[in-house]
């Protein structure tokens, strides 16, 4: 497994598997799970080189971190990348008010609470140092400070006042005090990340599905250049655009979590078109392209057991030739900004 070594702004080296492992399937997201099949996908995991692994309170309300724990107990520390992240802390409660019913499955009792102080930040780490039970977590991330999560442009400004006047202040202690070595924000749009960039001192953001063999422009119009400029990294989680880019353009494919629009599917379907005439897989296309942004470290499908872990691997490694990215160009079908794989 290739790896990237990345000097985040605060100084600090940090080594990234180009292909990482995103934990939210093994919180049991839209469908269950066992622990021996988490347990099974977290091994695969390791033994293929990947040495990145993120997950999230949120993730099964706490059961992606307690499911990491005795995977990661047995491993020398130095040995991976661990990132978490904050902004939510969650509450015991009854059954029927838990968060996310319909979305993670056969998790504990728990409902969110959105809180982005620094009170906030520093009782959510607390809490996922227990679960995940380490000593020291890599990269510390302020999750969902978006209009996706929040549904509206003046809740997400709210949170992000609380997070710049309270919250990143325990950030960047943290960090200081070398707790974290790096800080930063996982975040679902362009916008609200450039806006992070902007007002803050940060390291390193997990972008989930804005720069893809999909979508490119947004990201290159404003967010990338400043990031490149500031020296701040990209994890780019949601590759495949939550399903389109893995199964193609067919009836009922996913995109941002929802059905596919028309002009989605029609877009998909002649990307698809290209890739066929150089004998390359959709999905082979869109896990390699976002790796050759210079502000790139590492990419996160998920995975739910060993043998996705296995696809995911082979997705990676397949040689694709120079001529696919310079077809899609010509058709308007990738940006002409887009660096694309040698």
């Amino acid at each position: 497994m290739k790896k990237k070594n990345f000097r985040a702004p605060s100084g600090a080296t940090l080594s990234f598997s180009e292909l990482g492992f995103g934990a939210a399937p093994l919180g049991n997201l839209y469908r269950a799970v066992s622990d021996k099949d988490a347990t099974a996908t977290l091994e695969a995991a390791w033994k293929a080189g990947i040495r990145y692994y993120d997950t999230a309170p949120l993730y099964g309300l706490g059961l992606s971190e307690t499911r990491l724990n005795p995977f990661l107990r047995g491993r020398k520390r130095s040995d991976y990348v661990l990132s978490t992240k904050v902004g939510r802390v969650l509450h015991v409660c009854p059954p029927a008010e838990r968060t996310g019913i319909g979305k993670f499955f056969d998790t504990p009792s728990r409902r969110e609470e959105y809180d982005y102080s620094y009170d906030g930040i520093y009782r959510s780490l607390e809490a996922s140092f227990e679960r995940l039970g380490v000593d020291s977590i890599d990269i510390l991330l302020a999750h969902d400070l978006d209009i996706f999560t929040h549904k509206s442009a003046e809740r997400r400004d709210h949170y992000m006042k609380v997070l710049f006047e309270s919250g990143y202040k325990a950030m960047r202690k943290l960090r200081d005090e070398g707790v974290v070595k790096a800080i930063g924000a996982g975040i679902n749009e362009v916008e609200a990340c450039a806006m992070l960039a902007r007002g803050g001192d940060f390291d390193l953001f997990l972008l989930a599905g804005r720069y893809t063999l999909l979508e490119q422009e947004a990201a290159l119009d404003s967010l990338l250049p400043l990031l490149q400029e500031r020296g701040i990294g990209i994890v780019l989680g949601g590759p495949y655009n939550s399903g389109i880019l893995a199964t193609g353009a067919r009836p009922g494919a996913w995109y941002n979590y929802d059905p596919a629009p028309p002009a989605v599917l029609e877009r998909v379907k002649r990307i698809e078109a290209v890739c066929k005439a150089h004998k390359v897989k959709l999905p082979q296309a869109a896990l390699r392209f976002p790796l050759t942004h210079p502000c790139v470290v590492s990419v996160i499908p998920g995975a739910a057991s060993p043998k996705e872990v296995a696809l995911n691997l082979r997705t990676m490694s397949a040689r694709l030739p120079k001529a696919l990215w310079k077809d899609l160009k010509a058709q308007g079908l990738l940006d002409p900004r887009a660096p694309t794989p040698k």
